[in-house]
């Protein structure tokens, strides 16, 4: 029986420090998650909501003003663990591939993790497309999301840095992406006006 493929694409916000000294020990925690879950290019699923910190619960005045989420948007987040419940609901052992923009969605989710001493739930494959965008146009430097889909003549989905919205975006980006590479891997066939230069033939009967 053959296993549909399912891409899971993810984006998580994060709590911020103030300063570099402050909070003393600071780490990031997911504060926000956006979940997109993808099977043959139709999204299937989505998940969004706030997630309540633990090790630092109240939010810098920095985190507050980038991120544009209060102290009450969190405090009625879910837990934590509700979210790694969430995570492990898709089954992603056998089929799925996780798709985020850079590294750091999987750093402080697995951070996250062993400070809550729940095992890591996603262990798939899993892509930076950031990554892929940089190698595949042969940029030098990352290419921040939205900057990424507005060199492609686009616009993203809702509002930068909320968790669902980034998560579309990056799927629309994917999407994008894959259909340049499938150019690339079927170039279309040549017609005989390639083959031949028919300005020659043209010429030599128009003499």
């Amino acid at each position: 029986m053959k296993v549909t493929p399912l891409h899971i694409f993810i984006d998580f916000e994060f709590t911020m420090p103030e300063n570099r000294n402050y909070p003393k020990k600071f780490f990031p925690e997911i504060i926000e998650a956006g979940i997109v879950a993808v099977e043959k290019d139709k999204i299937i699923q989505q998940y969004s909501n706030y997630i309540r910190p633990s090790a630092f619960p109240t939010l810098t005045n920095r985190c507050k003003s980038f991120l544009n989420i209060s102290q009450s948007d969190v405090h009625n987040g879910a837990s934590f663990v509700e979210l790694i419940d969430v995570l492990n609901s898709y089954n992603v052992q056998e089929r799925a591939t996780v798709v985020t923009w850079g590294n750091m969605d999987m750093k402080v989710l697995r951070n996250n993790c062993e400070y809550h001493r729940v095992p890591f739930p996603l262990t798939c494959k899993h892509v930076d497309l950031s990554m892929e965008y940089k190698k595949f146009f042969g940029d030098q430097n990352q290419t921040g999301l939205w900057k990424a889909v507005q060199e492609y003549g686009k616009e993203g989905t809702g509002k930068h840095h909320r968790a669902l919205d980034d998560a579309l975006t990056t799927f629309n980006i994917f999407r994008l992406v894959e259909k340049d590479k499938s150019y690339l891997a079927k170039p279309e066939p040549t017609t005989i006006g390639d083959r031949i230069d028919l300005s020659k033939i043209i010429n030599k009967y128009a003499l």
